[in-house]
């Protein structure tokens, strides 16, 4: 890719201020982070090109982990080599880590409190509606023929019915579209991303990290380096604390967790609460909700509830340290390793990234992956769904089958209220999420006062 070089390089100083004047304003999940990205960097400051932050779009689209925080992380290295990308992605998620701790704090020591309960109990029916949302949206981008339609349901199937582990899902769905885009690409092949023309007339900033050179040996050194930074804070948790210990519980599951967060953050989200809440115990199945809720209305990557479940598992079984540094502590511990592995597929596949340029097999299987993942997030809805609108739920369970049985004695009226009424703002109304998280959180609280 040719760049001008009678453009300077972008000032290093200057750019980590754009960087947390982006992560400041992230919200809105990856769409609105993205079109954020672009409005600054391509149209304002003009450091890249279209062309070039659209090629990188498409590469962080084909990554496990939030596209929004390494596509950030992707541009910094481009402008700045590995300390640009490293600035770029920490500040992207700062602002998200520093708010959700705060709320976390708030929430596990008041969180019997009446308002405070209120509060969450309207932002999580609300959060449903966001659930639902993101079927419709994903869906619409990747179930265009019958294929993808199979493929959808028969993820459905494996994990709300037979609860098949989301990995296990997500690989299987990658080889059937990878096979199904050698056999029959026109089905398999529809997520369609940018690419770059073969002009490619930039007006680019001198750009670091375009001069590297993909070697083998390079991709050796920086691999090293960020597995080792990813894994060695668990084992040395592991060797401290032993391998029962919560924190060294979710350093292990949240790292397998990042290595299979393909098609955003909901793909993961229904693996991650029933694993969590029905298998670890860390929290009760309403509160997952409550988590999400913060991560929708609060700056950075979605995928940040993760900090939310790390902080509440250790808050009560953080034993021998005070329930308030054990949680602490798990803020940081999931953070990291959540972070951490998407500079490693970064630093690492950044220099050979023009080589995936219009890989058919490449997209067939993201597609197939995503088309599984509306599967997974329709499960994940339906799961939250029943946990919300029902005090109590049951289970039967036979012949490998798994089913949910909800009391219709203790349905609750006004959590489905507050749902309806979210979907409709969201659907029909077309209103800015965070608006209709704030007035579906304080509409809790008016039913509460009322009640």
């Amino acid at each position: 890719m040719s760049t001008d070089p009678s453009l300077p390089a972008v000032p290093f100083r200057e750019a980590v201020r754009v960087w947390i004047r982006i992560g400041l304003l992230s919200f809105g999940g990856p769409a609105g982070q993205i079109a954020v990205m672009h409005r600054i960097l391509v149209e304002e400051k003009k450091w890249i090109s279209e062309n070039r932050f659209l090629h990188a779009l498409n590469y962080c689209m084909l990554l496990p982990g939030p596209e929004a925080m390494q596509l950030a992380t992707y541009v910094g290295w481009l402008l700045h080599g590995w300390r640009g990308g490293v600035v770029a992605g920490v500040l992207f998620v700062l602002p998200g880590f520093l708010a959700i701790l705060v709320l976390s704090i708030v929430y596990a020591l008041h969180q019997q409190a009446a308002m405070v309960a209120a509060f969450f109990f309207g932002l999580k029916a609300a959060t449903l509606a966001v659930v639902i949302e993101a079927v419709v949206r994903i869906g619409r981008k990747v179930l265009k023929n019958r294929a993808m339609l199979v493929l959808a349901a028969a993820a459905f199937v494996a994990v709300f019915f037979f609860e098949l582990p989301f990995p296990l899902i997500v690989l299987g769905a990658g080889l059937v579209g990878m096979a199904g885009g050698r056999l029959r690409p026109d089905l398999f092949c529809v997520i369609r991303g940018h690419q770059a023309d073969g002009g490619d007339e930039e007006a680019s900033h001198h750009l670091q990290g375009a001069s590297i050179r993909p070697t083998f040996g390079r991709a050796l050194r920086v691999a090293a380096v960020w597995l080792t930074l990813w894994i060695a804070p668990i084992i040395a948790l592991w060797m401290w604390l032993g391998r029962e210990h919560v924190l060294v519980q979710e350093g292990v599951f949240f790292s397998k967790a990042a290595v299979v967060t393909f098609g955003g953050a909901y793909s993961v989200l229904a693996y991650m609460a029933q694993q969590a809440v029905e298998v670890y115990g860390w929290l009760q199945p309403g509160e997952m909700l409550d988590g999400l809720g913060m991560a929708e209305s609060t700056p950075g990557p979605l995928i940040q509830v993760v900090q939310f479940v790390g902080f509440m598992g250790a808050f009560r079984a953080g034993a021998p340290f005070d329930p308030l540094v054990a949680a602490v502590l798990a803020s940081i511990v999931t953070t990291w390793v959540t972070f951490v592995p998407c500079f490693l597929w970064i630093f690492v596949g950044a220099p050979s990234v023009e080589r995936l340029r219009g890989n058919r097999t490449l997209t067939a299987g993201l597609s197939a992956i995503t088309a599984a993942v509306v599967g997974v997030v329709l499960n994940l809805a339906i799961w939250f769904g029943v946990h919300v609108w029902f005090a109590r739920v049951g289970e039967w369970r036979g012949w490998g089958l798994r089913l949910l049985l909800p009391d219709w004695a203790t349905v609750d009226v006004a959590a489905i209220a507050i749902a309806a009424a979210a979907c409709y703002l969201l659907f029909m109304r077309k209103w800015n999420l965070i608006l209709v998280l704030l007035l579906a959180a304080f509409g809790g609280v008016l039913w509460a006062w009322v009640r």
